[in-house]
């Protein structure tokens, strides 16, 4: 089969119904399961179709103050500090930044749009929820936006950012391996809201896409710090991320206006194994003078590698 010849048959597919993937019927998995090549071949012959007037995600879209930390910290792992003072901790083990850069948003929107518009399937995302309007991300999810240079957009990120910003911050450093992602969109009538949980990971990276005049209200997010007692409420900002592990309890408040978009991606270890002993932090990052400790003995040069080990096939959801 010829990509352009994928690309027509995925356009010509019906997905499955909503009632049966919120039921986690059988079918709904066989369906991926049967045409995930096709896909696959599908989004590459997207990229072909659409290269003269498509966006090619890179690293450029992310903030550049945090681009040019992160660039040093890999060429000398030693200068990570300068990673860490980008991160304000609001709660134990809970930081934030910015993470993509303002005034690329709308490029990387546009991107996404045309995803949107691309008539392939996309698998939604149906974890504690399902959420209509959101897209898997990671290679081990049935239904995954398969783009080749989207692919190598994610894992980019993925490597070369979150897992040795969490290890630094988080100490996640052998729980790790493993990804995960996909995009939510949360809307008033729909997808308003997420109940307290707790997420199947060692370090979880949200990050708000919102465009700075895409206003919303409501939508809060509520951190609650379960040795303290102590619950932290914010607001996401356009390009901003939290990242936290995945055993602090959060909950989504109910959106009450406009539309709130995100990406959130995963890592845990290989067959979803995540740290039991809680997460650590360095402590007063504000102070300059004050020397990095490692976490769990670990090195900042072991903390600023990727993984050799293959992706396994486990999928939170």
């Amino acid at each position: 089969m010829t990509n352009n010849n994928a690309l027509a048959q995925a356009r010509a597919l019906s997905l499955p119904p909503r009632k049966a993937a919120l039921q986690r019927e059988a079918s709904v998995s066989l369906f991926w399961d049967n045409h995930r090549e096709m896909l696959e071949d599908a989004w590459a012959a997207w990229e072909i179709e659409n290269k003269n007037n498509l966006l090619i995600p890179d690293e450029s879209l992310l903030d550049p103050r945090l681009r040019k930390a992160v660039n040093e910290a890999w060429e000398d792992p030693k200068k990570e500090q300068a990673v860490a003072d980008l991160w304000e901790e609001i709660i134990s083990g809970v930081y934030v930044a910015q993470f993509f850069d303002v005034d690329r948003l709308a490029d990387f929107r546009q991107y996404l749009e045309a995803v949107a518009n691309s008539q392939i399937p996309r698998r939604a995302p149906y974890g504690i929820q399902l959420n209509r309007y959101g897209m898997m991300l990671d290679p081990r999810s049935e239904g995954h936006l398969a783009a080749p240079n989207f692919q190598a957009f994610y894992n980019a990120m993925m490597d070369r950012y979150m897992r040795p910003i969490a290890r630094l911050l988080l100490g996640t450093y052998g729980y790790d391996n493993q990804t995960f992602g996909f995009s939510i969109q949360y809307n008033p009538d729909k997808d308003k809201d997420l109940h307290a949980h707790t997420d199947a990971s060692a370090a979880t990276l949200n990050i708000n896409i919102n465009l700075p005049e895409e206003k919303f209200t409501g939508s809060q997010v509520d951190f609650h710090d379960k040795t303290t007692g102590k619950t932290i409420q914010t607001v996401f900002e356009p390009g901003k991320a939290i990242l936290h592990s995945g055993s602090v309890p959060h909950a989504t408040h109910p959106i009450t206006s406009g539309q709130r978009n995100n990406l959130v991606v995963w890592l845990y270890g290989d067959r979803m194994q995540i740290s039991r002993t809680g997460t650590s932090s360095y402590g007063d990052l504000n102070h300059s003078a004050t020397k990095i400790e490692t976490i769990e003995n670990t090195s900042p040069l072991q903390r600023w590698t990727v993984p050799n080990a293959p992706k396994d096939t486990y999928a939170p959801f």
